[in-house]
């Protein structure tokens, strides 16, 4: 296993805790396309998450900002989560996407409530 993909492992295991089982090392699923979790496992969680500079609150902040942007409400539920995890509040979380509607527009935004809330729920 590289040094990458260890880091991602432990830095994805600690941003979501109890997705991965005790000694699991992979996240892809067989077939096509199999190797594209494997690759942001290594790549986002191991060499961007894993970095020093940005607290992980803060990179949590800016994920939030970048999904709610790019209207990735697949990824943006994980990261809400995530974000949690990394003890942003739920009014933190709110701020940001309130704050994301004068940049991102509201349809980003709207679509951005819309998904924290039902992944707070969970």
């Amino acid at each position: 296993m590289t040094d990458m993909r260890a880091k991602g492992l432990e830095v994805f295991g600690e941003l979501m805790p109890g997705v991965l089982a005790d000694g699991q090392t992979t996240l892809g699923e067989d077939g096509f396309g199999a190797e594209l979790l494997d690759i942001g496992l290594e790549n986002v969680f191991g060499r961007l998450w894993g970095r020093d500079g940005l607290s992980r609150r803060d990179r949590s902040l800016v994920t939030l900002g970048i999904l709610i942007t790019l209207r990735a409400t697949d990824e943006l539920k994980y990261h809400v989560q995530i974000a949690r995890t990394n003890g942003l509040s739920e009014d933190e979380i709110a701020e940001v996407i309130y704050h994301a509607s004068g940049y991102a527009g509201f349809p980003a935004a709207n679509s951005a409530m819309q998904t924290a809330r039902a992944a707070l729920q969970e």
